[in-house]
């Protein structure tokens, strides 16, 4: 008998990779632009799902630990807030290290910004981030 627990894993696999892919679908219409991978411009989630799967269970690409990933968050936060504000965020993204391009800046703060509060709370940004290693 086949146990459960494989189909556990791939059903939050997918949960997870269907999040990840929505920050990207800005046309919600199940693609994302990606004209300089593909000849048609775009990729359907249905093409994508099954190769992102594929990766995540054979482990082809480790992930960052949760606890390294919270670390770099706090190193940017020194007085422990819990939060990053957008503007510390935005000035983090372009000034230091690798600057991110417009379009990777603006994708990203459309997933880590909350409207309301216009930070990041990056305790909740890491947990959404985070595939269980199980």
């Amino acid at each position: 008998m086949v146990s459960p627990l494989p189909e556990l894993v791939i059903a939050e696999f997918h949960k997870k990779i269907k999040d990840a892919f929505e920050v990207f679908d800005h046309e919600a219409n199940n693609t994302v632009d990606v004209e300089e991978e593909e000849p048609t411009g775009y990729i359907r989630f249905e093409k994508f799902l099954p190769v992102m799967t594929k990766v995540l269970l054979e482990k082809r690409y480790r992930p960052i630990p949760e606890d390294i990933l919270l670390r770099a968050f706090e190193v940017l936060d020194p007085s422990k807030r819990g939060f990053l504000t957008k503007e510390e965020l935005i000035k983090y993204m372009t000034e230091e290290g690798e600057p991110f391009s417009q379009e990777e800046m603006e994708e990203m703060l459309s997933a880590a910004i909350d409207p309301e509060s216009n930070s990041i709370r990056y305790k909740d940004y890491i947990a959404m981030m985070v595939v269980d290693d199980g």
